[in-house]
């Protein structure tokens, strides 16, 4: 799955998206795609293997109960398919670069955290690692998208990253796994809505009447 990943950058040399704007909104759209993709499909294999190894299942119940909120909680982001459906272009677009500039702090945190369990598997710390690097590399694809398809810079809101997320090195470790397993569910779900916008916007593009 790793090697299999086309590179966002524009192009095969990979040279830095944001100093090669020469591809093509179309093309540019459906690498930010491929990359959403395969950043959701692996966040998905990590929350899995890390509820394998470490949530027993009461505490699983406990999670989905609610117990434990995401840190985008606070976004200005609708949920419901309904309020999806009327989001503008534009604020598709900057919702998905706010959520994925949201979670690049939290998964450094995380890739620290790993390191204090005993008999954490290589493949879950790669993973992790993995997401956190094209994390970084889809904000770059979604900025450039942004001023090709509105011919516009980032747009300023009124959240704030400051105290989004905060560090507690004072845990028991049970509250460690907790933590840690709340962030790569909560991971889990924004990039699948990160996916979910960025197709509906691709599907606008071709079928404006027509996407559900």
């Amino acid at each position: 799955l790793f090697t299999v990943s086309v590179p966002l950058d524009c192009r095969d040399d990979q040279a830095s998206l944001a100093r090669c704007p020469s591809i093509s909104q179309e093309k540019l759209l459906d690498r930010v795609i491929h990359h959403a993709e395969l950043i959701y499909r692996v966040s998905e294999e990590s929350c899995s293997l890390f509820e394998e190894m470490f949530i027993p299942l009461p505490l699983r119940l406990q999670s989905n109960q609610g117990g434990y909120a995401c840190i985008t909680k606070a976004l200005p982001i609708p949920s419901s398919k309904s309020e999806i459906q009327q989001l503008s272009d534009k604020w598709l677009l900057h919702s998905v670069l706010m959520l994925v500039q949201s979670w690049i702090e939290p998964l450094v945190y995380l890739q620290m955290t790993l390191d204090r369990y005993d008999h954490a598997p290589d493949m879950l710390l790669n993973k992790t690692k993995w997401v956190s690097e094209k994390l970084i590399s889809l904000e770059q694809g979604v900025v450039v998208l942004i001023k090709k398809m509105l011919d516009e810079g980032t747009m300023t809101t009124t959240y704030s990253e400051q105290g989004a997320f905060q560090y507690d090195v004072q845990l028991e470790m049970l509250e460690y796994v907790m933590r840690d397993y709340t962030l790569l569910t909560c991971l889990k779900k924004d990039a699948h809505k990160m996916e979910t916008f960025l197709k509906l916007l691709k599907c606008r593009q071709t079928d404006k009447y027509n996407c559900a």
